[in-house]
């Protein structure tokens, strides 16, 4: 029991800030490089749920996800990412606020990409998850 016990806390540590979605680019990339080299891609990325709602009538909801990568990975992602693409993008949260120019403090979240994989169809019933 006490392995099974250390198993969890140690899956637990590496998933505590850990996010997945699967959803299609909103707009083509914006990549920013700064003057020591660095570079930074900034994406929004769909995903949409659907359900029913109590008239039986189908709902589709979608969300917008900002979704940043530092360095080679953002020009991997500069690169790749086109508008309507669909990925999936392994990363983690990222939490930041800002003053806006009229000095308003404007709160953001970003997905910062670990990993991303583009959707590919294969037919018309299945997909696959393939790297770039």
């Amino acid at each position: 029991m006490h392995h099974v016990h250390k198993f969890l806390i140690i899956m637990l540590h590496n998933v505590k800030n850990s996010v997945q979605i699967v959803g299609h680019v909103g707009k083509d990339v914006v990549l920013t490089s700064f003057e020591n080299g660095n570079k930074k891609a900034t994406a929004i990325v769909a995903t949409n749920e659907s359900y029913t709602d109590k008239k039986g009538e189908k709902i589709k909801q979608t969300a917008w996800h900002k979704v940043i990568a530092w360095g080679k990975k953002a020009e991997e992602i500069a690169v790749c990412f086109k508008k309507g693409t669909e990925v999936a993008i392994h990363g983690k949260l990222s939490n930041r606020t800002y003053t806006d120019t009229s000095g308003t403090t404007r709160y953001v979240t970003e997905i910062v990409v670990t990993e991303f994989y583009k959707i590919a169809k294969i037919t018309n019933h299945t997909a696959e998850a393939v790297p770039f």
